[in-house]
């Protein structure tokens, strides 16, 4: 019985497989790939390689990727591009990317985004950093907010930035995790 996928392309099953593989792996290694679909795109075409070799090979590669999508701002970039109403704190991003490497579960994956995402959503660092960002006197100018305006803005911080990392989730139909 073949193990085959299907919707992951032929690329890694052809005679031209290791063409389209090294393409790809060169594409991770030098970052001109550094979108979340992309990079998604890229990771479900190695999860479907039945070549043990090109599977290995990409391995280390998109690990890298993932890091510096992360660490490079593109991943703030993206999720601000979700939330334009109440762009996204760099803090909650930093204070996931921190948890993550000091869990000693992260390595459950090779997908720090992933991880992070998931970081923000668990650890209810949504929330907390709505609240911080809402309680910050440059979002009221010269007016003192009540503790029930704070709230209110805070909810509307919570509610965008909560279906923000649940909108690039979706991206995921089952988690990267090493099996």
């Amino acid at each position: 019985m073949s193990s085959r996928r299907s919707g992951g392309g032929s690329s890694s099953r052809s005679g031209g497989s290791r063409t389209s593989v090294k393409q790809l792996i060169k594409s991770l290694k030098n970052h001109s790939v550094n979108t979340l679909t992309e990079l998604c795109r890229i990771e479900r075409i190695a999860a479907a390689c039945e070549d043990e070799a090109d599977a290995k090979a990409f391995q280390e590669p998109m690990t890298a990727a993932w890091v510096y999508y992360v660490t490079s701002n593109q991943l703030l970039t993206e999720l601000r591009g979700f939330t334009g109403n109440y762009p996204i704190s760099a803090d909650v991003i930093h204070d996931a990317h921190t948890r993550v490497r000091a869990d000693p579960d992260s390595n459950r994956s090779w997908n720090l985004a992933w991880l992070c995402l998931n970081k923000m959503r668990d650890d209810g660092l949504i929330s907390g950093y709505s609240e911080v960002e809402a309680s910050r006197q440059e979002m009221w100018g010269t007016t003192v907010p009540t503790q029930e305006e704070v709230q209110q803005l805070a909810a509307c911080f919570e509610y965008e930035w909560s279906v923000a990392v649940d909108t690039m989730l979706r991206h995921w139909q089952t988690p990267p995790s090493w099996y």
